[in-house]
């Protein structure tokens, strides 16, 4: 078979020749259980960048011992891009949330020979998942291997927005010794209320590490999480996100994109939410529409927003979201630790194990098979 595998560049110094640290923790089951990935082997050492380029997902030595074909590209976008030249021929693609190979209905439709997408990672709204269940494509994602690594992320960047860390920071970088300006803007988390839009195992997580700080939690999901653990956590359900936010000081988005939350925040919603609110993405960036999160910023409605994600990945150089007042946006990093790597790629290999030797794939990391939604991804994704 031919695995054509989009993956980002390499570092612009070069592939790294060593490491921060020399090794990273052994993790061997999520908090709810579910074991980690477990291939027959890897060909990697645990802790590598294995999310660019160069890092292959340490799947080459694997997959060409088995005699298949594997192509790996950072070319992605426009009908004149290495994927869409590799695509047509193509039995499986791979790529990540981070830099997406985007599975149009149209791209779809030109690979005829494919058989199966896989997400490194998790959130496979990249896969027009319609058009690849009319192929019966099987689509598959490596859940739960990121989602603490995302949890963490969103976190730090509550933190880093209420606590106004990054105009700080930028302070002592300029030289500067300005603490006025650096805690006009400035406020404690305690006492404050949290509201995260989905519950799932990032949402959950986000709940849990925010418990501590003494602040009230609120949620809203469309499962209910059981009565002990809203006892547990002293969380407070609201049916929707119009219901919730206005109780809330921040705001954390951690669930799928599906044309239901598509520009869920809108003007609309956003003029419900308190006034110098904040608002924290590490989901998919179209949950909220572009130019009203910057017109509420630039109005003072909310107070900060920090983002992990964009449309599209990457964006263009002139995204409103890079120069609007009081950001705090990365490029989406949260869930490409390279400790998620390892739990990612260990994942992708699985997945490719059972694939080539006709094994089932894990249902916990199905999202389409045969035609119809499966696995996590009937859970999360809608008809």
């Amino acid at each position: 078979m031919k695995i054509l595998c989009v993956l980002y560049d390499d570092p612009v110094n070069g592939y790294p020749p060593k490491y921060a640290r020399d090794s990273i923790p052994v993790i061997k089951r999520y908090p709810d259980g579910q074991t980690t990935p477990s291939p027959e082997r890897i060909d990697f050492r645990p802790g590598e960048l294995l999310g660019c380029v160069s890092g292959e997902l340490g799947l080459r030595r694997f997959l060409e011992e088995r005699g298949h074909t594997l192509v790996v590209t950072s070319d992605k976008d426009g009908p004149n891009s290495r994927f869409e030249r590799e695509l047509p021929d193509s039995d499986v693609v791979i790529s990540q949330p981070f830099w997406p190979a985007y599975l149009t209905r149209e791209r779809i439709e030109k690979a005829a020979k494919l058989k199966l997408a896989i997400t490194a990672g998790i959130g496979s709204d990249h896969v027009d998942l319609k058009a690849a269940n009319e192929r019966k494509i099987t689509v598959a994602e490596v859940t739960y291997s990121n989602s603490i690594s995302v949890a963490e992320h969103v976190v730090m960047m509550i933190l880093s927005l209420v606590r106004n860390y990054l105009p700080s920071h930028d302070w002592v970088r300029r030289g500067g010794w300005n603490i006025a300006d650096c805690v006009e803007r400035a406020y404690d988390l305690e006492g404050m209320q949290v509201g995260t839009v989905a519950a799932g195992r990032i949402g959950l997580a986000v709940l849990r590490r925010l418990k501590p700080f003494d602040v009230g939690l609120h949620y809203t999901d469309r499962h209910r999480l059981p009565p002990e653990v809203e006892a547990e956590l002293g969380l407070t359900y609201h049916p929707d996100a119009a219901s919730m936010v206005p109780h809330c000081d921040v705001v954390t988005i951690n669930c799928p994109l599906h044309p239901e939350t598509e520009h869920l925040f809108n003007d609309a919603l956003l003029s419900k939410m308190k006034r110098g609110s904040y608002i924290v993405n590490t989901a998919r960036a179209k949950i909220c529409d572009r130019d009203a999160i910057v017109r509420a910023l630039e109005s003072g409605r909310l107070a900060g927003y920090a983002g992990d994600v964009w449309f599209p990945q990457p964006p263009p150089k002139d995204h409103p979201w890079r120069t609007m007042p009081h950001e705090g946006m990365t490029p989406h990093v949260s869930g490409t630790t390279l400790s998620a790597q390892a739990r990612y790629a260990a994942g992708v290999r699985e997945i490719l194990e059972c694939w080539f030797d006709g094994k089932p794939i894990r249902k916990e990391y199905l999202i389409a098979e045969g035609g119809s939604l499966a696995g996590v991804g009937a859970h999360s994704y809608s008809v």
